[in-house]
């Protein structure tokens, strides 16, 4: 895995939709879950989306805490 996918977790903000403006990072599981069921976008931010699902999911987010002090 590309270490720099973790920092754009916790730089990049969603461009669109009910939560934009937020940070990648702090999306609801609810949210991700929706978009992997309706399919990620096939573009960078549908990669960083897919990233975030698997994180939560594996309740993995505590790896991304020292990222989000840099």
């Amino acid at each position: 895995m590309n270490p720099e996918i973790l920092k754009d977790l916790v730089t990049m903000k969603m461009p669109f939709g009910k939560y934009k403006g937020w940070l990648i990072a702090s999306l609801p599981e609810t949210y991700l879950v929706w978009f992997h069921s309706q399919g990620f976008p096939e573009n960078k931010l549908g990669h960083l989306l897919a990233t975030m699902y698997e994180i939560k999911l594996n309740g993995l987010e505590y790896l991304l805490q020292p990222l989000k002090k840099l």
